[in-house]
């Protein structure tokens, strides 16, 4: 199940419900970087091209930047069967961070194997999804900007104030039910890894 041009372009209508899980990392009621809901028309071309999609962003990103790409965990919690955790995504060529995301998961819709995995916090949820054929389709919901705090900064290799760019995405099980909610937050200037250059003759 794809989304259509409307639903991957999003509106600038966001909610602040939709950034929930970003709420968590700062805690609630927490001083927090200004977001702005902006359209995903609206975003420049690099960014554009990298969240104004209805893929997972793992393998997108994995893609986007030619190499495994890895999970560095810095928050989490878990309340039953609902884990919540904010994480950046790295290059694992460079260790280079490519995504900020907070995340909230429902267990119950995932096979064992693939709860533990997400427990453990090892792997991206993306890569969990696709290592165990969990059917799901993703729902961008709203896209963003944001002037980045030095909490944040810090974690994406960012300078604070920068105005970066994302989005809120929702991940449905294959009956529709919301499996994950997820805002993700990327770094400027996300370029791919150079090829050598014999790879690129």
């Amino acid at each position: 199940m794809h989304a259509t041009l409307d639903e991957k372009e999003g509106t600038a209508a966001g909610r602040e419900d939709d950034l929930a899980p970003l709420v968590f990392f700062y805690g609630i009621g927490s001083a927090r970087p200004k977001v702005t809901f902006v359209h995903g028309s609206e975003l420049p071309e690099e960014e554009r091209k990298l969240l104004v999609h209805d893929r997972d962003m793992t393998p997108w990103l994995r893609d986007y930047h030619g190499c495994e790409i890895d999970l560095d965990v810095h928050a989490r919690a878990r309340v039953g069967n609902y884990v919540v955790r904010a994480s950046v995504l790295t290059r694992r060529t460079d260790g280079r961070p490519v995504e900020f995301g907070a995340i909230g998961i429902h267990l119950n819709f995932l096979p064992p194997a693939a709860q533990e995995a997400v427990v453990e916090g090892r792997v991206p949820f993306g890569a969990i999804l696709e290592q165990h054929g969990v059917r799901h389709s993703s729902h961008p919901r709203a896209f963003f900007r944001i002037s980045v705090d030095a909490r944040l900064a810090e974690l994406l290799g960012a300078t604070s104030g920068q105005v970066l760019f994302g989005r809120c995405n929702e991940l449905r099980c294959a009956d529709g039910s919301v499996l994950a909610d997820v805002v993700e937050v990327l770094p400027r200037n996300p370029q791919p890894t150079p090829l050598p250059p014999a790879a690129a003759a």
